[in-house]
């Protein structure tokens, strides 16, 4: 990965409002690498602890949390919860999804 993906991925993961989610695919695709979508979740399993970058609103493009089960998984499906995010099933809504240019609300 270098450093120019990166900081595009860090940049759209960090512009996703709370409420919402974007998959992998979709933030490698913003990024301008549409077929990096692994590449994107390995940067967000790296994040050094404490980052302020909201990671756990990106999961799969099916909607499934891709860390159910594990305490990260946990951690991602209480924080989706307080921020008012519906997970029916381990999958999220499609309408829950970002579409970039939107504010984030409802």
């Amino acid at each position: 990965m270098n450093a120019e993906f990166r900081d595009a991925v860090y940049q759209i993961v960090g512009a996703i409002p709370a409420g919402r989610v974007a998959s992998y695919g979709q933030v490698a695709r913003q990024a301008g690498w549409p077929r990096h979508a692994r590449f994107v979740g390995r940067l967000m399993g790296q994040l050094p602890e404490g980052s302020a970058l909201p990671w756990h609103r990106v999961i799969r493009g099916d909607g499934s949390l891709p860390l159910l089960g594990t305490p990260s998984g946990e951690v991602q499906l209480r924080r989706l919860a307080e921020e008012g995010v519906a997970v029916i099933g381990n999958r999220v809504p499609k309408r829950c999804f970002w579409a970039p240019g939107e504010d984030g609300r409802r």
